[in-house]
């Protein structure tokens, strides 16, 4: 049987495949939940320092989601259709906007309605010069459902944002650039190396840090300022006890290059931490299970 997401890790850096380039990557039931198994994995996998995410072939990062399949949830009533297709295509984008590693969405071609709306939702996005993106759901006569009517008007504003809802019409990169879409347009040939280039970039700094700052975003772009403030102190609060703040100091002060052990959790007042921890209502992560991932040291 096909895999439908093929994962390998090069170096620290997962590369995450959508793989049904005959259907242009479209986003059936089995891949959405095969990739948030993989999500779940890879989250608390230490060797995992962050995810670049493409599609298989020359043609599309996603076409968006399985209409044949939708429709036959459709034709079974709303309460399935709400189960099965929407409240799943928004797990996923809510997982990818809350992960607590950096996702890079390495957009290779089309990105239409859910291909699109996972390029909102990842934190960091790469397109090919050969991409395309749409928000083509009103063809349809349904809005998007995987969250791009809330996510696009706060990165694109809302009159941009409403434009491409309203019309369905296709944008290319530069467009999409502009938008704050992506953050950078790549000859096709370079995506690969620039989104790789672009995760090792990120991952020589702490993974706490990085796992603290992008909380903090996430979190606080759906809050006031003063609430986002808040939101910011308490993830610096977490960093405080840890071995990598301290590390990043002392590294600072004497010009050298910081050494970071790469664990999340390695304090070095641990009485504090637990105190903090507490304090904050820090939430758990539930065991997931744990795929195995290629491993290779080219990359």
């Amino acid at each position: 049987m096909t895999e439908l997401v093929l994962a390998e890790a090069r170096n620290g850096i997962a590369i995450l495949t959508l793989n049904r380039p005959e259907k242009l990557n479209a986003l059936n039931y089995a891949l959405i939940d095969r990739l948030l198994v993989l999500l779940d994995a890879m989250e608390t996998d230490d060797a995992i320092r962050a995810i670049i995410l493409t599609g298989a072939g020359e043609r599309a990062f996603s076409a968006g989601g399985d209409i044949h399949e939708f429709s036959g949830s459709v034709a079974n009533g709303a309460d399935v259709a709400l189960r099965d297709f929407v409240m799943r295509g928004q797990r996923l984008t809510a997982r990818l906007e809350a992960f607590r590693k950096p996702v890079i969405a390495a957009v290779n071609g089309i990105a239409f309605g859910g291909g699109c709306e996972i390029t909102e939702a990842v934190p960091l996005a790469i397109a090919s010069d050969r991409a395309l993106f749409a928000k083509p759901e009103i063809n349809l006569a349904m809005p998007p459902t995987f969250g791009g009517t809330q996510r696009l008007p706060r990165l694109a504003g809302r009159k941009r944002a409403l434009e491409l809802l309203l019309t369905g019409d296709w944008f290319p990169p530069p467009r999409a650039l502009e938008l704050g879409l992506v953050n950078q347009v790549v000859p096709h040939e370079e995506l690969m190396p620039a989104a790789l280039d672009f995760a090792r970039r990120i991952v020589t700094h702490s993974p706490a840090a990085i796992a603290a700052i992008l909380t903090a975003v996430a979190r606080g772009l759906n809050h006031s300022i003063a609430e986002g403030l808040l939101v910011e102190a308490e993830q610096f609060a977490r960093m405080a006890p840890t071995a990598d703040l301290r590390e990043g100091l002392d590294a600072w002060i004497e010009r050298r290059r910081p050494a970071y052990d790469g664990s999340w959790f390695h304090v070095t007042r641990p009485d504090e931490a637990r105190r903090t921890s507490l304090r904050l209502d820090q939430g758990g992560q539930d065991g997931a299970p744990q795929p195995s991932i290629p491993r290779s040291k080219s990359g």
